[in-house]
């Protein structure tokens, strides 16, 4: 068994144990975290590492992990989003039990905390447009320049402030800020915006409101009043965290204040992972949708194939850290290829069929072949499989002009058929353009698997179906989705040009007549499918390739 490594996530090493250990053994009685996505798009694979971080630190724990929609921004979010989430979140193993929570349920409580901090002169009202706020702010090598507002008495500040919830100024007129430190040399504390004017439809609160807080403002507060004792982001979030800290600190929550702990993002190879670049690839139409199969989405993964199982085993293995880097995706391809191995039945498909006919098998005999469906789990059992004279098999397991080392069939050659008998190739047949259309061959019947035949070996074995007992189906088969790395500094987001491979007439054994959409199996030496749950009807199945059988990825 492969021992955890030291930044595994329910490793007691990694640093996010240790800060919880730390605490654990001072004031603190239990821990307390949360899982706080935007409703602005659906979930990626990142987001499934930060769910598996903040549940998984509750249960291990005995503490408790909240769902919080950090909705204060209702230009880009939908209940849509919302569904999805709750979805993603859910299949992926974990139970927010009864604390599921929005931001925008404490709009009131924001609006108090402003008020308050206006009138201990902590807080103006600015007039400042959003460029001008940009050039005042300074930057990383020179202090920032006071806005010309900012000694605005409380008075004015209150009246501003209450007129602007009242609706009485555009978008755009005025915003509420923090009066903190133009010259500190963290930018993020030179009076940052609290709130902003927008007037949005919000989904939860419609029209009544008309200004709403900056996510730096609302979701400190939020973990404040939900008693989150340790309040787990990414990295980009660790120069937020002076003001983080402020804002709990001024509005009053000094026993307990949540803790913020910072870990690396997850970047994989060949995918995009901006919310925002995901969101182009939705809305010009290059993807089918937030669960194309190819998208990284934890709703494209589930609709590929990917178990929650996987996820959480690929979360596990990669672990935190406080460097960024980037995760091969093989590492992904991996883990769903370990979860399958034991506990897939394994059948016979052919994705590129080629008509076999043994001439001297009786016409209209159907004999009942005895395999196993998963030689690697006894458990699973054995299915029975028609065989007949006309059989199909892939055209890549046989050459008339065979090279060297080629141990499946050729003229003249013999070969197993998997579970059955033993046939020579005695004949090719061809259309008048030269193309093979038949390959004709005779079977020797002492040599039926299972009967107890010893005599000569052969090398090659070849997966076929029967002709007149097989489902006719449509594959599509998914390479990576980008070409580069379009979430690093240079890379470009170029969509990879043969990542869907669609074959419309392939050839799948009957035993999977019954099969319902999500159902995966592994098709031998092609890989492990599923039943697509988007295009599958019930007079014809689609299957979606989930990963091949093997990649050159190498676990370390």
């Amino acid at each position: 068994m492969e021992e955890k490594k030291e930044n595994s996530l329910s490793s007691t090493g990694n640093f996010i144990h240790n800060y919880i250990q730390e605490d654990l053994e001072g004031k603190l009685n239990k821990i307390h975290t949360r899982f706080p996505p935007e409703p602005n798009g659906y979930l990626h694979i990142g987001h499934a590492k930060s769910i598996c971080l903040n549940f998984g630190l509750a249960q291990l724990y005995g503490g408790k992990c909240n769902l919080r929609f950090d909705d204060t921004n209702p230009t880009k979010e939908d209940t849509e989003y919302i569904d999805s989430i709750k979805e993603d979140v859910k299949w992926l193993g974990f139970d927010w039990e009864d604390r599921l929570y929005f931001a925008s349920s404490y709009f009131e409580k924001y609006y108090e905390v402003a008020l308050k901090l206006i009138k201990e002169g902590k807080a103006f009202v600015c007039d400042l447009n959003a460029e001008e706020i940009r050039q005042y702010r300074g930057t990383l090598n020179s202090p920032g320049k006071e806005s010309p507002y900012r000694n605005r008495s409380v008075e004015e500040n209150l009246d501003l402030f209450q007129r602007m919830r009242a609706g009485e100024f555009p978008d755009g007129a005025k915003t509420l800020r923090a009066k903190i430190d133009m010259s500190s040399p963290n930018i993020n504390m030179r009076d940052p915006v609290l709130y902003r004017i927008a007037h949005a439809t919000h989904h939860t609160t419609g029209d009544e409101w008309c200004i709403y807080p900056m996510y730096d403002f609302a979701h400190p507060l939020e973990d404040a009043i939900e008693g989150i004792t340790h309040s787990i982001c990414t990295m980009e979030f660790e120069d937020h965290r002076p003001l983080y800290d402020w804002v709990v600190k001024e509005a009053g929550y000094t026993t307990n204040p949540p803790r913020q702990i910072e870990f690396a993002r997850l970047g994989l190879t060949n995918t995009v992972m901006s919310k925002r670049k995901l969101r182009a690839l939705v809305e010009e139409g290059l993807v089918d949708g937030w669960d194309d199969p190819r998208m990284p989405t934890i709703s494209g993964l589930r609709r590929r194939g990917f178990t929650p199982e996987a996820i959480r085993d690929f979360c596990e293995r990669i672990g935190v850290s406080k460097a960024n880097s980037v995760v091969d995706s093989g590492l992904l391809e991996y883990c769903i290829r370990d979860d399958l191995k034991s506990k897939s039945k394994v059948v016979m498909a052919i994705l590129h069929p080629l008509k076999l006919v043994i001439t001297n098998y009786p016409e209209g005999q159907i004999e009942l072949m005895d395999i196993e469906n998963n030689p690697e789990n006894e458990a699973l059992g054995t299915r029975q499989v028609p065989f007949t004279k006309t059989l199909y098999i892939e055209q890549e397991d046989f050459m008339e002009e065979p090279v060297k080392k080629f141990f499946r069939l050729a003229p003249g050659k013999e070969v197993r058929l998997k579970g059955a008998y033993f046939v020579t190739c005695t004949d090719v047949i061809k259309d008048e353009n030269g193309n093979i259309t038949e390959v004709h061959c005779t079977y020797d019947p002492e040599t039926k698997s299972g009967s107890g035949f010893t005599g000569r070996k052969v090398k090659g074995t070849l997966h076929w179906v029967s002709a007149d007992h097989c489902i006719q189906t449509t594959a599509r088969l998914y390479d990576y989705m980008m070409l580069d790395n379009p979430d690093s500094e240079y890379g470009e987001m170029i969509m990879n040009p043969n990542s869907l491979e669609i074959i419309e007439n392939c050839y799948v054994e009957h035993s999977i007549a019954e099969a319902k959409p999500g159902d995966k199996f592994q098709f031998m030496r092609n890989g492990y499918f599923c039943v697509d749950t988007k295009n599958t009807t019930k007079d014809h199945m689609v299957f979606n390739r989930i990963v091949s059988l093997k990649s050159s990825f190498k676990l370390k």
